[in-house]
């Protein structure tokens, strides 16, 4: 497999987004928030074409943070139904275009009518090879850690065996080479707790555009600023970077 990118001009193989600003769109229309997260399902399911037709191998994107459960209860639920009707609606239609489907996150609390749902998302589209659409959901950074730590125990590692490599191994993206580049929306400028282990060397790129505003243009400025960046890894650039996972 090739290596992740490093030279100036190459377009990025994993594009990781925060899709930040569904309620305030919705806000400003003087809409329900809720038609907000509607319309960034159709966002989505758009900056999923124009990455895939750009070149890009991976794209994970965070639906729901395990800090949203705080949300009104009204918009938690409409989210996880919005989610059921995506996946019933969707599936066929990614799966003919050659969309892999893999959903990352802690499962325990999720209905296991949505569990079911991602699990066939992910039985039908495991041979897809074009694009792997990966969807953070009841996620979060410290807990990615956390699980792996505990995982790394679980399977009898020795505290000196216990190191970067081991635990990168454990990680929910340990599929995927870490991100290239990190896109938010909404004109917030943090990471909140996504991907923290796996954006260590990521470019970071900030834009003011609400999410269900987000089309190709503007993923076309991402890859744009993308391309003019020379990544360095500790200060160092180096001729290639292997990837993580397959």
């Amino acid at each position: 497999m090739a290596a992740d990118c490093t030279e100036p001009g190459c377009v990025p193989r994993h594009v990781a987004i925060v899709m930040d600003g569904n309620g305030r769109w919705a806000r400003q229309r003087f809409l329900p928030r809720f038609v907000g997260h509607e319309q960034g399902m159709q966002t989505l399911l758009r900056v999923l074409d124009a990455c895939a037709g750009r070149g890009v191998r991976y794209l994970t994107v965070f639906a729901f943070s395990s800090e949203n459960w705080k949300r009104p209860e009204e918009e938690v639920s409409g989210i996880m139904g919005l989610v059921l009707a995506g996946v019933a609606k969707y599936l066929r239609k990614l799966a003919s275009e050659g969309v892999r489907i893999r959903v990352v996150g802690d499962r325990a609390g999720i209905a296991p009518k949505l569990r079911a749902a991602w699990d066939e998302a992910e039985r039908s589209t495991v041979h897809n090879t074009r694009i792997e659409l990966t969807v953070a959901f009841n996620y979060g950074g410290r807990w990615d850690i956390v699980q792996a730590c505990r995982q790394a125990v679980a399977d009898g590692l020795a505290p000196e065996q216990i190191d970067e490599a081991a635990l990168a191994a454990r990680m929910a993206l340990a599929f995927a080479p870490d991100p290239d580049l990190f896109i938010r929306t909404g004109g917030e400028l943090r990471v909140s707790n996504f991907l923290l282990w796996q954006t260590a060397y990521a470019e970071f790129y900030f834009s003011d555009c609400l999410w269900p505003d987000f089309g190709s243009a503007e993923v076309d400025a991402a890859l744009a600023a993308y391309a003019q960046r020379e990544r360095r890894f500790g200060g160092v650039r180096p001729a290639s970077v292997a990837p993580q996972g397959a």
